[in-house]
């Protein structure tokens, strides 16, 4: 393993750029993956492995056995201090991959789509990603002022499920629902028909709000709106819970149609 020790090595600078940097990571089509958990998830998914980048620690321990798992993909041990410059966590576990950001495909073949607008915490992002792939959703489409699917904060809050999913970035959400050519639905607090009411067997989408503003009057016009029935005393729930809720009453529906 080629070892570094310098911040002004060009390989650090060009790590550094991607674990900070949006610009970089865009430019590129490169990100970064942070511990065994990730790496794993990506490695079953078929991802390219541009690098192995370890720490010090990382490098002593049993996670360099990963350069046997993935032999094509060059690997680099930086001192700890400079790792730990490259990742969000407070306790690295010493392991991250460069790989390719995977592209998606065309919608024309999904069956159950979210539409995200201007979701801006990363983690908010990564947990609703997490949702959608737990529910099976086929693909998320992200408007342009969302947070940055592919940052490593993101990745960390899908715990895998950018890998599970085709993510859109930079979608004209309006737009969009015209061509999916089916159902896209939206809650909204004025609504008279309730979620238990909707069908949600056929092709489907969902679009989810920012975290405060909720959707943009454009993307409610051409949404179908309901309402999350609460009992509760609570005006609204967190976004990642409410897809929560949306997401796995159709996976209910679809249950329902299976025999016993």
């Amino acid at each position: 393993m080629k070892a570094i020790s310098s911040r002004d090595n060009p390989l650090y600078k060009e790590l550094l750029g991607l674990a900070t940097e949006r610009r970089a990571r865009r430019q590129s089509n490169h990100t970064l993956l942070d511990g065994p958990h990730l790496l794993q998830a990506g490695l079953e998914a078929g991802v390219v492995f541009r690098r192995l980048v370890f720490s010090e620690t990382g490098a002593a321990g049993e996670l360099a056995n990963w350069c046997r798992r993935v032999p094509q993909a060059p690997a680099c041990v930086l001192p700890n201090a400079l790792f730990n410059a490259l990742t969000p966590v407070e306790t690295p576990v010493g392991m991250l991959a460069l790989i390719d950001i995977p592209q998606p495909t065309d919608i024309d073949r999904d069956d159950c789509i979210v539409l995200l607008e201007s979701i801006q915490d990363p983690g908010n992002l990564g947990a609703l990603l997490r949702v959608a792939a737990a529910a099976g959703a086929d693909a998320v489409h992200l408007s342009q002022g969302c947070a940055e699917a592919w940052s490593p904060k993101c990745l960390r809050g899908g715990q895998g499920a950018h890998f599970q999913l085709r993510i859109h970035e930079s979608v004209d959400l309006p737009a969009l629902t015209q061509r999916f050519e089916a159902p896209i639905y939206a809650a909204s607090l004025g609504a008279s028909v309730t979620l238990f009411d909707l069908d949600l067997r056929g092709r489907v989408g969902f679009a989810f709000g920012n975290e405060g503003a909720g959707l943009s009057p454009q993307l409610c016009a051409v949404a179908r709106p309901f309402i999350i029935p609460m009992p509760g005393k609570v005006e609204s729930l967190n976004v990642a819970t409410a897809a929560a809720v949306c997401l796995f009453e159709r996976v209910r529906q679809l249950r329902n149609l299976k025999p016993a």
